[in-house]
C-alpha cells in the first residue's frame, strides 16, 4: 500500500481496510447471506475492504499527493466507524455470530480449512504475479505522479487497479483469519531497509517474509500459554505498535515535521 498511496505509513490495518473487510464478513454471517455459497463471506469482505480503501484514498489524496496526517486521521475514523458497525452486528446477531465477530476482531489461524487455504493461495498467487508485472511502474510512481505520467505510466488507472488488488487480498485474508494487523507495515519496511526500494524484489521477499512472520506468530500463539491458543492479532500488534511509533518518529525527523 505504500506504493499506491505514496506514503510509508499506509498499511491495511492502520488505514482501516482490514476493519472494512471485517465489517463485510461480519455482515454476511449475521445476515445469513448465502448468495455465493461458501464464498459469500469472502465476497462481502472484499466489498467492505474495497469501500474502505476508496474512502481513504479519496479523502487523503489532494493536489496530486497523499497527506500523512489526513491518511492517519481517515484511518482512525474508518476504524472507529467499523468498530461501531461490528458492535451493532454483534448486538443484532445470535450467539454463534457474536463469537465469530469476536474471532475476526482478534485474528487467528486456528480452525482454518484446506479449502480456505486453497482460495487464499489462488488469489494471492494471481495478485502477486500482477504486482510483480507492475513493479517497474511502481518504481516510476515513487518519483511522483507527474514524473511517472511523463514517463508513460497511466497513474490513476494503475492506482485504481492496485486498490482493487489490495482490497481483494485483504478481503480474502480477513474473511478466513480475521484482522492480523501490522504485518503489511513491518515486513515491507524491514525488507526495504535490507534490500533497497526496488519493488520487484520488495514484493517477492515481502510475500515470503510475511508468510514466515505469520508462521512464527502462530507458533508462539500456540505455545506461549499452556492449553490455550492466543489470537495472532495480539502478538502482531505488540510488535507492530512500537514499530509504527518508531516509523512515525523517523519520518518526522526526516521531514522536519508532519508532511
Amino acid at each position: 500500500m505504500q506504493a499506491i498511496f505514496g506514503n510509508p505509513l499506509a498499511e491495511p490495518g492502520v488505514v482501516g481496510v482490514s476493519s472494512g473487510a471485517a465489517v463485510g464478513a461480519a455482515a454476511a454471517i449475521t445476515l445469513g447471506v448465502t448468495a455465493f455459497g461458501s464464498w459469500s463471506t469472502a465476497a462481502f469482505a472484499f466489498v467492505g475492504a474495497l469501500v474502505a480503501t476508496l474512502v481513504v484514498y479519496s479523502t487523503a489524496r489532494a493536489n496530486g499527493r497523499t497527506e500523512a496526517v489526513t491518511l492517519l486521521l481517515t484511518g482512525i475514523a474508518v476504524n472507529a466507524f467499523a468498530g461501531a458497525v461490528l458492535a451493532l452486528l454483534m448486538f443484532a446477531g445470535d450467539t454463534a455470530s457474536r463469537e465469530q465477530i469476536v474471532f475476526w476482531q482478534l485474528g487467528s489461524m486456528n480452525g482454518s480449512r484446506w479449502g480456505e487455504v486453497l482460495l487464499v493461495a489462488i488469489v494471492g498467487l494471481v495478485a502477486t504475479i500482477g504486482t510483480v508485472l507492475l513493479a517497474r511502474q511502481y518504481d516510476l510512481l515513487a518519483l511522483g505522479d507527474r514524473t511517472a505520467a511523463h514517463l508513460g505510466v497511466p497513474v490513476e488507472r494503475l492506482r485504481l487497479f492496485s486498490i482493487v488488488l489490495v482490497a481483494l487480498l485483504t478481503g480474502v485474508a480477513v474473511a478466513f483469519v480475521g484482522i492480523i494487523a501490522f504485518v503489511g507495515l513491518v515486513v515491507p519496511h524491514i525488507v526495504r531497509m535490507l534490500l533497497g526500494p526496488a519493488n520487484r524484489t520488495l514484493i517477492l521477499v515481502s510475500c515470503l517474509g510475511g508468510a514466515t512472520m505469520l508462521v512464527y506468530a502462530d507458533l508462539l500463539a500456540r505455545t506461549l500459554v499452556a492449553s490455550a491458543d492466543l489470537p495472532i492479532g495480539i502478538l502482531t500488534a505488540l510488535v507492530g505498535g512500537p514499530f509504527f511509533y518508531w516509523l512515525i518518529r523517523r519520518n518526522r525527523r526526516k521531514a522536519g515535521g508532519w508532511a
